[in-house]
């Protein structure tokens, strides 16, 4: 969590900081689950871009002490009681093995997926962004998801957003699009939550030859996920050559749903916190509670030096 003026004023940067955690996203996945009800009947669970690790603390906070927790991002992440915590490539080959071996050779019955690209303001190339990180995180999700089994993940609202959704729609039973009340109404994030994992006939998931890159559905099997009319070897969606109809007959429009409380705190209004927490202590400023730990600024810094450009230190 940052420590600017704008963070400072928000209700849910200093609520997660009094209540322990790690960033502010924490109540993103909180309520979400209220809704949801994601954590029933769930033992394995795999966080993917995880840090700074606040998904996975809501998890290890909620589930059984017993459940498996694997928590996986490509910066390190400061490790956390009843996490496990891996440093790998969501897209490379070889981390899938290692994911198994953690989770005890079992499918997982959730993957969870809060990672979003360092933005730059170019709204189309976010969204496409975005949405390549989301494909790489279904993709590892595909490997490891026990049938029927539950996806949630970040997603930028964009033009092409129905096209996500249909991809999404021929892997899972039910695909909706929920706006949590701690995102903030003037963002056009939102999150995907995919439920019944059920993978068309002939379906092989695999990281050498991911979703995008292999062999393709029939224009037939672009329809609906109802009609079960996929071809053998289906692995992902291609709409490139489509005509204009066909196109619009393979998008899926899900469900827009509104999640949390509604007398939780608005996440884009300036709040005044009451003066006393829920226990009764007095209200004071502290610091974050998990600083970062590999933070992108300090590596450009070194970079910055090491080219002669100087830079504060």
């Amino acid at each position: 969590m940052g420590k600017s003026s704008k963070d400072k004023r928000d209700s849910y940067y200093r609520l997660a900081k009094e209540q322990g955690w790690r960033a502010r996203s924490a109540f993103k996945l909180l309520q979400l689950n209220s809704h949801f009800n994601l954590f029933s009947n769930v033992t394995r669970v795999v966080d993917l871009c995880a840090a700074p690790g606040s998904w996975s603390q809501v998890l290890s906070r909620t589930l059984p002490p017993t459940s498996t927790i694997v928590a996986l991002d490509l910066q390190p992440m400061t490790p956390l009681p009843g996490v496990i915590t891996l440093q790998a490539d969501i897209t490379h080959p070889s981390t899938l093995p290692l994911l198994l071996s953690h989770l005890g050779n079992k499918a997982a019955d959730l993957v969870i997926s809060d990672g979003a690209p360092d933005v730059t303001g170019l709204h189309d190339l976010d969204e496409y962004i975005q949405s390549q990180l989301l494909l790489a995180a279904l993709n590892l999700a595909t490997c490891v998801l026990v049938p029927g089994g539950g996806f949630v993940a970040k997603i930028f609202r964009g033009r092409d957003v129905a096209v996500v959704f249909a991809q999404l729609r021929c892997l899972f039973d039910r695909v909706t699009c929920a706006k949590p009340r701690s995102s903030r109404g003037s963002s056009i994030e939102a999150f995907v939550v995919c439920e019944g994992y059920r993978p068309p006939p002939g379906f092989k998931p695999s990281l050498e030859a991911p979703l995008g890159l292999s062999t393709t559905f029939s224009k037939k099997s672009m329809t609906t996920r109802e009609d079960e009319n996929l071809s053998e070897g289906v692995q992902e969606i291609i709409l490139a050559d489509l005509e204009d109809g066909e196109r619009e007959a393979s998008w899926y429009i899900a469900p827009f749903i509104a999640c949390g409380d509604l007398s939780a705190f608005d996440s884009d209004a300036t709040n005044q916190l009451p003066e006393v927490d829920e226990f009764g202590q007095k209200r004071a400023s502290i610091d974050p509670i998990q600083p970062p730990t590999a933070p992108p600024y300090k590596t450009a810094l070194e970079l910055r030096r090491q080219l002669g450009g100087g830079g504060a230190r």
